[in-house]
């Protein structure tokens, strides 16, 4: 019975000792350092987010808005005349360059 116990007691004591040199998660603190490595190779390898704000050009932003508040009133006038029975030539060019500026500007505001 003896015999029995300190068999147990050492099988115990050995696997204990081969886990934290293993690794294992009864030797947490090797099997930490491998996290933390990883961890850190990982953080290196991604590269930094891309700043798309930066690239902006907000005053031609704000110039392509203004355009659009010009070229949406004199839509509405045109439409008037259209009502009246008379097609103003340069409409369909105003509603092309209407959709061409909202294009870029939705563009560059929505990623």
């Amino acid at each position: 019975m003896r015999t029995s116990t300190l068999l147990f007691t050492l099988l115990l004591a050995t696997s204990a000792a081969w886990a934290q040199h293993s690794g294992l998660p009864g030797g947490s603190l090797t099997g930490q350092r491998q996290a933390d490595k990883a961890e850190y190779q990982f953080e290196k390898a991604v590269p930094p987010p891309a700043h798309q704000q930066s690239s902006m050009d907000f005053r031609k932003l704000k110039s392509d808005a203004d355009e659009l508040v010009i070229l949406s009133q004199s839509i509405h006038s045109g439409i008037d005349s259209v009502g009246k029975g008379m097609l103003p030539k340069d409409l369909i060019d105003k509603l092309k360059q209407m959709e061409r500026l909202s294009k870029r500007l939705r563009g560059e505001l929505a990623p």
